[in-house]
């Protein structure tokens, strides 16, 4: 009898899943509308939000000119490094909530909602003042990062590296949806450089959501896939059997203890 119960709960989950409609499974259904749909083509670039974490370099073809306007960690000297040469790092900029950052001799400018192209150009045109060539000026996002939670294989936050992700990829690095999770109710977690909050609800199951303004994530936003009814049910399942077991387990114990005593 014992086995046939471990058995109906270890078969409870697949009967549930078994219940599921194939038509809510497969991602990017009626994808031939996309396909019809007349686009305007445009890659996405990021852009630029309070409490980013931006590298700005500036070169020249005579690097002692570019050093003011690259801001370098100091090296300390110690005995053990003394003769050592190393390339000195560079310090991060931290745009504040009014989107500024502090920048060496040109001071605060702001870059709040600027992609990297406008803030390199923007640099480049304070610098005309400065430097007779046109230096090079590049800019990248040190904390690029998103993160995907709930019902899939691997929620974890992940870094960015090209600035540059998609819903789909990153349900990929989470290492996508579970069997319980909901293609056609994934919330998308988002706060815009003003402060304000959304959730919008993304469904997977549509390909329109390729065409979708919310398609490519930006920094800082938060995948959440929502389980269905069986995971719900499964957990309630799985409580109930746990606690009926605990107290089983006491009552044996219990009366085992008590036949010893009057035995």
């Amino acid at each position: 009898m014992k086995k046939l119960c471990y058995l109906w709960l270890l078969l409870l989950p697949l009967a549930f899943t078994a219940c599921t409609s194939y038509k809510s499974v497969p991602y990017l259904q009626n994808d031939s509308i996309v396909n019809q749909v007349s686009q305007n083509p445009q890659l996405y670039d990021a852009r630029i939000q309070p409490k980013d974490l931006l590298t700005i370099v500036v070169s020249t073809t005579q690097a002692e000119l570019a050093v003011p306007f690259n801001l370098t960690v100091p090296t300390i000297v110690t005995a053990e490094n003394r003769n050592l040469m190393s390339q000195p790092s560079l310090q991060s900029y931290l745009v504040d909530n009014q989107g500024y950052i502090d920048f060496p001799v040109l001071g605060k400018l702001r870059v709040v909602g600027l992609t990297k192209s406008e803030t390199e150009n923007l640099v480049k045109s304070k610098l005309k003042d400065y430097l007779k060539e046109e230096p090079v000026v590049n800019v990248r996002f040190i904390n690029y990062k998103i993160s995907v939670i709930g019902e899939v294989n691997r929620p974890s936050t992940f870094t960015i590296a090209n600035e540059k992700v998609n819903v789909f990829e990153a349900l990929a690095m989470a290492g996508d949806l579970t069997i319980y999770g909901l293609r056609n109710n994934v919330k998308l977690i988002r706060e815009d450089q003003s402060g304000v909050k959304q959730i919008i609800t993304l469904n997977l199951n549509d390909a329109n959501v390729v065409l979708s303004p919310y398609y490519y994530l930006q920094q800082n936003d938060i995948l959440y896939v929502t389980p269905n009814k069986a995971k719900a049910k499964t957990s309630d399942i799985t409580a109930s059997t746990s606690l009926w077991v605990s107290a089983t387990s006491i009552l044996v114990s219990v009366a085992s203890l008590l036949v010893t005593i009057f035995k």
